[in-house]
């Protein structure tokens, strides 16, 4: 069911206007557009890394370990999910990872930068694309999945965010979210990347849990590479005018393959039922009862 965000009412219909107010949102670039104050600003992340980003995602082992790892737990915790919205899609590597490999979903997705969904548009033809702001949602009770990957840890008000996806996801099924993890490995990459925190698990358990969830799955990932992750961060702490915040993404094929093959075992393993304690990121599985 859609949510007119001007009067709150729900609302049936092939188009935006809403049936009790009569308000229809704006189209920038051919997508609605809910937050079109937001949708050319660098608020949360920089726009203009979205092309760099775009050309890197598909050949790094980081992007496509994580795709895999997104679309095991879809089919292992939601078998039988019908639709899903991904928040802050960004350039749509995650939505076309999703729709690859589970034919047949129904996928919608936002971004807050416009830019970002002129390469989503691209690469899922079929998916709904929005411009969108996540702390107002336009939808109650529409999905199976609502989801987030590496979001919500950009946005001050994360509570309202995982508010508003409680309110968009239909009773029954859940949501979807990887986030940084670990304080102590915040760097200059954070600074960069216009994160506002990395999370603990106990962090992201509680708010997930007040937002009225039930926590399913909770693991770290990006374990087995922990430790060359801290290494890494620890000789880029130093902030400096010429810091490449996408320097990360670009590395030798060779290497590429080795780390991709150990998150590949790494996967294995969280696919058997283990549970890491540690790693450089945190996947979160939770249901709305």
């Amino acid at each position: 069911m859609k949510r007119c965000l001007r009067c709150e009412a729900s609302f049936h219909g092939e188009d935006w206007r809403c049936t009790a107010c009569g308000y229809t949102p704006r189209t920038l670039e051919g997508f609605p557009a809910f937050a079109p104050e937001v949708a050319h600003a660098a608020e949360g992340f920089d726009p203009a890394l979205f092309a760099e980003l775009a050309r890197l995602e598909a050949r790094n082992f980081w992007f496509r370990g994580r795709n895999r790892l997104i679309a095991w737990a879809l089919r292992r915790y939601f078998a039988h999910a019908q639709s899903l919205l991904e928040i802050g899609c960004g350039t749509g590597f995650v939505m076309a990872g999703i729709a690859g490999a589970i034919p047949g979903i129904s996928i919608a997705a936002s971004e807050a930068h416009v830019s970002g969904l002129r390469f989503a548009a691209q690469r899922v033809h079929g998916a709904r694309l929005m411009q969108m702001d996540a702390r107002a949602i336009p939808f109650t009770a529409e999905f199976d999945v609502v989801a987030a990957f590496d979001v919500i840890e950009h946005i001050e008000d994360d509570r309202v965010v995982l508010c508003e996806m409680h309110r968009a996801v239909r009773p029954g099924g859940g949501i979807l979210l990887t986030v940084p993890q670990h304080p102590w490995l915040w760097s200059e990459f954070d600074v960069r990347a216009r994160h506002v925190r990395r999370y603990t698990a106990r962090e992201l358990r509680a708010k997930v849990l007040a937002a009225g969830f039930e926590i399913v799955r909770l693991t770290s990932f990006v374990s087995l590479l922990l430790p060359l992750m801290v290494l890494s961060r620890l000789a880029r702490r130093a902030p400096g005018a010429d810091y490449d915040a996408l320097a990360e993404l670009r590395m030798a094929g060779w290497l590429n393959a080795i780390l991709g093959a150990i998150l590949a075992c790494e996967r294995g393993l969280i696919r058997a039922g283990l549970g890491f304690p540690a790693g450089g990121s945190l996947l979160l599985v939770a249901r709305r009862p």
